[in-house]
C-alpha cells in the first residue's frame, strides 16, 4: 500500500499547511508517482543533485500535462503548471526541498495516525536510496574517467567540470561511495534472509532473488571499472596511496562474491533421517563472474553441529569444514547457469540424511533441541586475475530426528528459533526470555500460515493463552503484556494438571483446525481460545439451547460443544460434549454433528444454528435415499408406480440390519440389505418392488422378517408399503380402517416420551396431519383382511398402522455420542434415542448409557419391531386422494431438507458488543497486540 492511499482517506484540513507552494490538486495527480522518486535522498547541491533535480522537474511536468488532458478542469490545472515551471525552473532544488516537506508531513499524518508505515513504502524507500547511489557513484566513474583522458592531473591544468579537485581526491570519494554501496546490498542480503528464516513461520516471503542480483551485478560492473582507474592512475596515486586503495578494493570485491553465495531453497527445518529431501544453492555473480569457467564448480553439502557452525562463523567462513557431523548421499551438484533465466544454481534434489552423530548436550537439553545445519562449500577462480575465493554458506538450523513421535518438539525448537532470532547472530543463538507480544505474533503468524485463512486469533484469544501459559487466572490482559515467556514455559514445563505441555497442546489445535475446521475458523463460528470457566460465564445466562464451540482444554487436538439446559424451574446448566478429534470430524463433520444434536439451538449469542451452519451441513444429507454411514452419491431415483397397482410390502424396504429379504424375487441389491450399499426409501419399481399379483411370497416370511427385526437405527427410511383398499386378495378384502389414532404409551423398561425429551433435549414432533375428507377409496396398510394382515392378526389391534418414515437427517442418534458434562456431575450419553421427525424413536438396543462416575450398563431391551410400530404416533387415514393432492404434498415434506443453504454467516457477535465481558470491539480482526 503507498502512502498516498492512506492519506487521500485523511481530511484535507490536516494537510492545509503544506499546499502553500505546492497545490494538492496536483498531489492529487501526481499520487503515487511522487513517492516512486529520489526526494529524500537529494541533501547536496551539487552538480550531480541539481542534474537530478531538472531531470526530476521535466519529469513532474511531463506527467502533469498528460493527466490534465483527462481531468474536468484542464484549464486551472495547466495553470497550476506554468505557475510550477515558472517558480521552479531555474532552481530546481528548491522544488526538490518543498516536495519533502509535502511527504515529510503526510508521513508524520500517517504516524500519528497508524502508529507505523505501509512495509511496501519503506521497502520502496530502501530501492530509492541505493539506486541514487549507484547513480552517483557512476557519476564519480564518468568525472574519473573524463580526468583520465585529458591527461591534465599532472600539471593541474584541468579543464573539466570538476576543476580544480586531483585526481587522488576523486578517487577516494568514488572508493568510499563504493564501500556504501555494497553495506547497503549486504543489508538487503541479510534482510533476505532474515525474511526466508520468518517465512519458515509463516511469514510473507518475497523469494525472487532477480532484484538483488541486479544490484550485485551493477555494482561489480561499477567496481571492475573503477579498479581499471585506479590502476591507471597509480603514478598519480603514489606508493603509500595505492596498496591501501587495492586492499579495499579487494575487500570490497571478497565480501560482495561470498555474501551472493546464498541457500535459495532451504532443506526441512525438521528433519528425519533415511528421509530423502531437496535443497538448492544459488550464486548471484555467477553469470558475471563464471561465464569464461572452463567447467563447472561442484558445490558439496555436509551437516555441521552448532559448534562447527560458529567456528565457521568466527573465521569469517575461511576455514574449510575438518569433519562432518552425520553421513548425507549424494550431496555433490555442479554449480551451473542456466542460459534462460540467468540465474547460477545447485540443485541437490535426491539428497539423504542416512545418519546423524549427536554431540555432547546442555544440562537437560533434549535431542530435539539439539541444533545442526547443512554447509554447502565450494571454491571458485575468478578470471582474469586468477583469484581463488572459498564459498560456504550455511542452511538455517535443523534439527535432526529418528522418529516420527519426536516431531512435535522438533518444531517447537525451530518456531522458537525462527521467531526470536538476529539478523547478525553467532550460530544459533537465540534469546531464553521473550516478550509476551511478540510470541503472540508469532502464534498469530503460525496459526494463520498452518490453518491458511486470513482470520487471525483475536485479543480474547490471547488472553486465554497468556492465562495458559502462565498458568495466571487473576491478572488482567494488560497485565500480561509486559510479561516475558522463557522457553521452559512454551515446551519443556507440563502444564498443571495435564500431561503435556503449552506447544504440545497448542500444535494439537493447529493440526485439529488445519484438517477439519479450517472453514469454521474462517467464518468465525468457533470462538476456540476460551476457558471452560468463561464459557460457564457466558452461557449461563443465555436461552435454553444457546452452544458455542471451543478447543479443549484438557486433550490435545479436540473441539468440543457447550451448551445451557434450563430446568423446569429455570435454573440453568452448562454442559460440555465430550471433544471432538480429527478421526471424529473425519468421519462426521462437525456441521452435521450439530445439526443432528436437537438440544442445540442457537450459537451465541442468538444465531440459529441452521442460520450459522447451514452452508456447512452435508447437502446430500437428508436427500431421499441417503442413509448414514453411506458415502457414495445417491442414484437418482425412479417415479413411484402407479397407485392403481398393488404393491408387495415385503420388497418395499429392504431390513436395516443387513437381514436377507424375505421375498424371493427382490432384487440383489434389497437383499444384500443396508450395509452393501444405498438403497432407496421410496418404494420403487425395479428397486425391489414388486406388484403383488407377481409376487409368490407368503404372509408367514413377512411376519418373521418384520419380528426379527431390531430397534432401527437413525437414517433409513422405514415406510409401509401401500395397498389400494378393496383389491381382492387371497381370503379377503382390506376393511375400513379406522380414524382415530392410537396416543403411543411408555413401554415397560423404557423411558416415557417426557424422559426421553429431557435425555435428549430434541422436542418431539407430532406427525398427525389435519384431517381429511373420506373418500371412496380409503388405503390401508397391513391391517384387518389384507393378505400382508393375516400373519399379524393375532399381534396388531384392528387398526391401520401406518409408520412415518425415519430419515437421515431427522434426528440421529449417533450424534448425540459423546459425555455430557454438567455442574452437577458428569452424564455420558453414547447413542441416546433421539426422536425422528415424524415420531419415530431411533435407538441402539445394545447403547451402553452411563449410570454415574465409573459405571456403565445395559439399556433396557427395546421393544419388538411391531411394538416398535404401535409406539409411532398414526393419523386417520384419507380416501384416496387425486395426484399432488395436500395429503401426498404431507408425505413428501419430511423427505426434503428442513430448510434452503444459507449464506455464510459468521458465528461471532456483533463487533459493537461486548461479548466476553472485557470491552467493546472484541471481534474487531484488525486489533491484535504487536500488530502494526
Amino acid at each position: 500500500m503507498s502512502l498516498w492511499n492512506l492519506v487521500s482517506h485523511m481530511p484535507p484540513e490536516e494537510f492545509s499547511s503544506l499546499s502553500t507552494e505546492f497545490p494538492r490538486s496536483l498531489r492529487c495527480l501526481l499520487a503515487e508517482w511522487l513517492e516512486d522518486q529520489p526526494w529524500e535522498f537529494i541533501n547536496g547541491s551539487d552538480a550531480f543533485c541539481s542534474s537530478v533535480a531538472s531531470r526530476m522537474l521535466s519529469d513532474m511536468l511531463e506527467k502533469l500535462r498528460s493527466a490534465a488532458g483527462s481531468d474536468g478542469q484542464q484549464c486551472q490545472i495547466l495553470q497550476q503548471v506554468s505557475n510550477i515551471e515558472n517558480t521552479f525552473r531555474r532552481d530546481p532544488l528548491r522544488l526538490v526541498a518543498v516536495v519533502r516537506a509535502v511527504l515529510e508531513g503526510e508521513k508524520a499524518a500517517v504516524l500519528k495516525r497508524d502508529h507505523h508505515l505501509p512495509l511496501s513504502f519503506h521497502r520502496r524507500q530502501e530501492e530509492l536510496k541505493f539506486s541514487l547511489g549507484l547513480q552517483r557513484l557512476q557519476h564519480r566513474v564518468r568525472e574519473i574517467q573524463a580526468l583520465l583522458e585529458e591527461g591534465s592531473g599532472r600539471d593541474g591544468a584541468v579543464q573539466s567540470p570538476v576543476a580544480p579537485r586531483e585526481l587522488p581526491t576523486l578517487i577516494l570519494e568514488a572508493v568510499k561511495e563504493l564501500e556504501v554501496a555494497k553495506q547497503q546490498v549486504l543489508k538487503r542480503i541479510q534482510i533476505w534472509k532474515r525474511q526466508q528464516q520468518l517465512a519458515g513461520n509463516g511469514a510473507i516471503f518475497e523469494e525472487n532473488l532477480s532484484p538483488l542480483q541486479k544490484r550485485c551485478e551493477n555494482l561489480v560492473e561499477v567496481y571492475f571499472q573503477l579498479q581499471q582507474q585506479v590502476m591507471a592512475a597509480s603514478a598519480e596515486l603514489g606508493p603509500e596511496l595505492l596498496p591501501r586503495l587495492l586492499e579495499r578494493f579487494n575487500e570490497v570485491l571478497s565480501s560482495l562474491v561470498k555474501s551472493s553465495f546464498l541457500v535459495e531453497k532451504q532443506p526441512p527445518q525438521v528433519l528425519k533421517t533415511q528421509t530423502k529431501f531437496q535443497a538448492s544453492v544459488r550464486f548471484l555473480l555467477g553469470p558475471r563472474l563464471l561465464k569464461a569457467a572452463p567447467k563447472p564448480y561442484m558445490v558439496r553439502a555436509d551437516m555441521v553441529t552448532e559448534k562447527q557452525a560458529r567456528e565457521l562463523e568466527l573465521s569469517n567462513y575461511s576455514n574449510t569444514l575438518s569433519e562432518s557431523t552425520g553421513e548425507i548421499l549424494h550431496n555433490t551438484v555442479a554449480l551451473e547457469t542456466n542460459p534462460t533465466s540467468g540465474n547460477c544454481c545447485a540443485n541437490f534434489k535426491n539428497v539423504l540424511l542416512k545418519k546423524i552423530k549427536r554431540c555432547e548436550r546442555k544440562g537437560s537439553e533434549s535431542v530435539t533441541e539439539e541444533k545442526c545445519a547443512v554447509l554447502f562449500s565450494t571454491n571458485i577462480t575468478l578470471t582474469p586475475s586468477n583469484v581463488s575465493i572459498h564459498l560456504q554458506v550455511l542452511s538455517l538450523p535443523i534439527v535432526v530426528i529418528v522418529h516420527g513421535n519426536q516431531d512435535n518438539n522438533a518444531k517447537a525448537t525451530v518456531l522458537w528459533d525462527n521467531a526470536f532470532s538476529d539478523i547478525d547472530r553467532v550460530p544459533f543463538v537465540v534469546a531464553e526470555r521473550v516478550p509476551w507480544d511478540k510470541m503472540c505474533d508469532t502464534l498469530n503468524l503460525k496459526f494463520m500460515a498452518e490453518v491458511q485463512t486470513t482470520k487471525g486469533l483475536l485479543k480474547e484469544h490471547y488472553f486465554f493463552l497468556a492465562q495458559k501459559i502462565f498458568n495466571d487466572h487473576s491478572a488482567s490482559p494488560e497485565d500480561f503484556q509486559n510479561r516475558h515467556v522463557s522457553w521452559a514455559q512454551f515446551n519443556k514445563e507440563i502444564l498443571p494438571g495435564r500431561g503435556f505441555t503449552f506447544w504440545q497442546w497448542f500444535d494439537g489445535v493447529l493440526d485439529l483446525t488445519k484438517r477439519c475446521l479450517k472453514s469454521y475458523w474462517s467464518d468465525r463460528l468457533i470462538m476456540g481460545f476460551i476457558s471452560k470457566q468463561y464459557v460457564c460465564k457466558l452461557l449461563s445466562m443465555q436461552p435454553d439451547g444457546t452452544f458455542l464451540l471451543r478447543f479443549s482444554d484438557s486433550e490435545i487436538g479436540g473441539v468440543t460443544i457447550a451448551y445451557v439446559m434450563r430446568g423446569k424451574d429455570g435454573s440453568s446448566q452448562v454442559e460440555n460434549i465430550q471433544p471432538f478429534s480429527a478421526k471424529d470430524l473425519s468421519i462426521r463433520s462437525l456441521g452435521d454433528r450439530i445439526r443432528d444434536l436437537g438440544q442445540l439451538r442457537n450459537l451465541y449469542p442468538n444465531i440459529p444454528k441452521d442460520q450459522a451452519f447451514g452452508s456447512h451441513y452435508n447437502s446430500e444429507w437428508g436427500r431421499p435415499g441417503w442413509a448414514m454411514g453411506c458415502h457414495s452419491a445417491p442414484q437418482q431415483s425412479p417415479p413411484p408406480p402407479p397407485q392403481s397397482e398393488p404393491l408387495c410390502v415385503c420388497t418395499a424396504a429392504p431390513p436395516l440390519h443387513s437381514a436377507p429379504s424375505p421375498c424371493p424375487r427382490a432384487t440383489p441389491r434389497s437383499r444384500a440389505g443396508w450395509g452393501a450399499g444405498w438403497t432407496p426409501l421410496h418404494p420403487q419399481q425395479g428397486q425391489g418392488c414388486r406388484p403383488l399379483s407377481e409376487c409368490s411370497c407368503s404372509p408367514q416370511p413377512i411376519t418373521d422378517a418384520l419380528a426379527s427385526l431390531a430397534v432401527p437405527l437413525p437414517g433409513p427410511c422405514l415406510q409401509a408399503p401401500r395397498v389400494r383398499p378393496g383389491t381382492q386378495v387371497e381370503g379377503g378384502h382390506c376393511p375400513s380402517p379406522l380414524s382415530t389414532p392410537q396416543t403411543p404409551f411408555p413401554m415397560p423398561g423404557w423411558q416415557t416420551w417426557s424422559d426421553h425429551r429431557q435425555l435428549t433435549g430434541a422436542p418431539r414432533r407430532s406427525s398427525t396431519p389435519a384431517p381429511h375428507k373420506p373418500s371412496s377409496a380409503p388405503q390401508c396398510l397391513g391391517a384387518g383382511e389384507c393378505p400382508v394382515g393375516q400373519g399379524l392378526h393375532h399381534s396388531l389391534p384392528p387398526q391401520t398402522l401406518h409408520a412415518q418414515p425415519v430419515h437421515a437427517w431427522g434426528g440421529v442418534a449417533a450424534a448425540a455420542r459423546g459425555s455430557l458434562r454438567g455442574a452437577a456431575g458428569r452424564r455420558d450419553v453414547r447413542a441416546a434415542p433421539v426422536p425422528a421427525r415424524g415420531g419415530c424413536v431411533a435407538a441402539e438396543p445394545s447403547a451402553v448409557v452411563s449410570t454415574g462416575r465409573g459405571q456403565q450398563g445395559k439399556a433396557p431391551p427395546g421393544p419388538p419391531s411391531v411394538t416398535l410400530l404401535l409406539l409411532v404416533p398414526r393419523m386417520s387415514p384419507s380416501m384416496e386422494q387425486p395426484s399432488a393432492s395436500e395429503l401426498e404434498q404431507l408425505l413428501e415434506v419430511p423427505l426434503l431438507p428442513p430448510f434452503a443453504p444459507h449464506p455464510q454467516h459468521s458465528g461471532y457477535p456483533n463487533s459493537s458488543l461486548s461479548s466476553w465481558g472485557l470491552g467493546d470491539a472484541r471481534w474487531d480482526d484488525s486489533i491484535r497486540p504487536g500488530h502494526a
